[in-house]
């Protein structure tokens, strides 16, 4: 019974290139028991500790995606909560780390002023003793509200609630009372199930933007680790983000079009009825390949632009307006 029912089952094997193959592996629904852990387990678990092993898609039964959520807002649902139609949505990062609390807020206002949709934490910035976590979330969140009456928007700050394990949860429903309009969480430093923990939370209720945080070396390797749109889209999806944060080619960073173009529809793709989630490219993109993110990633795309709103000048305000005008005119 148990090599018939419960033992993974080779279900084929095929040639691939460079002398590698495919082999395509079945599991009983059940050996996942309803939980992530267990099913990032079953996934990738022993099998990650061997070389050139590499996990290229995966596919879900109904009867597996009943145990999850998903994203609580996904694509439609986020665009309601920001009362944003149509265009791409405009996201940017207070930053750098070593700023107080108040300069933070400083640039959390005058964001929301020049229009920007969501200003979240830089992922950097956590409870260190130059901005603590309950200050930073309190000053920038009164700070987007007053940019927002300015400038007559509808922008949201986004706090970092990645934090030691038992404070987490408290981070997070701390935010929500001081009116945070999202969560920033990267799972790969607090677990997949911690953020869908949080998604999941009715007493939080708010959007998860998920961050690749140490999860670089499962992606940045051909032979082995886990292909971007299972990684970043799928998992990230059944974890209930609403966006995921991940490296745009053309960057800073070493990713591809092909693999930007998987983490894209790894979270746009169906799923059952898992809502699909927001690509949200970053990693040192700049105000003038707008139109071309754009037509690479489409209208349903989070564009994150951090260092590059400081380069025109000091006037944040007049520089996420440009921001915002460039987003505009590839509707």
């Amino acid at each position: 019974e148990i090599l018939r029912d419960v033992v993974g089952r080779v279900e084929s094997v095929e040639d691939g290139p460079d002398g590698r193959f495919k082999a395509r592996v079945s599991y009983p629904v059940e050996a996942v028991a309803g939980e992530l852990p267990q099913f990032i387990n079953v996934l990738f678990g022993n099998i990650s500790l061997q070389p050139g092993v590499k996990v290229v898609d995966v596919e879900l039964p109904p009867s597996f995606l009943r145990w999850f959520k998903g994203p609580r807002f996904g694509i439609a649902g986020l665009r309601k909560h920001l009362q944003v139609s149509i265009r791409p949505l405009i996201c940017t990062a207070v930053k750098p780390m070593g700023l107080s609390s108040k300069e933070l807020a400083e640039h959390a206002y005058l964001f929301a002023a020049g229009g920007v949709d969501m200003v979240k934490d830089d992922h950097g910035l956590s409870n260190q003793p130059f901005s603590r976590f309950k200050e930073r979330t309190e000053r920038c969140v009164d700070a987007v509200q007053r940019g927002n009456r300015e400038g007559s928007n509808r922008c949201v700050f986004v706090p970092n609630v990645s934090g030691p394990a038992h404070q987490v949860l408290e981070r997070a429903r701390f935010a929500a009372e001081a009116g945070a309009g999202g969560l920033l969480v990267s799972p790969g430093l607090v677990g997949f199930d911690t953020m869908r923990m949080l998604a999941d939370d009715e007493s939080i209720g708010l959007p998860i933007l998920s961050h690749p945080a140490f999860l670089g070396s499962m992606l940045t390797s051909a032979e082995g680790g886990i292909e971007h749109a299972v990684l970043l889209g799928t998992l990230n999806r059944l974890a209930g983000a609403d966006a995921v944060v991940f490296p745009s080619y053309g960057g800073r960073f070493s990713f591809t079009q092909a693999q930007c173009q998987s983490t894209r529809d790894g979270l746009l793709k169906t799923l059952g009825r898992i809502a699909p989630a927001w690509p949200a490219p970053g990693g040192g993109m700049t105000l003038d390949r707008i139109p071309e993110l754009v037509k690479f990633y489409g209208l349903d795309t989070m564009l994150l632009i951090g260092g590059d709103l400081h380069r025109p000048g000091p006037d944040l305000a007049a520089n996420s307006r440009a921001f915002r005008r460039a987003v505009l005119a590839t509707r």
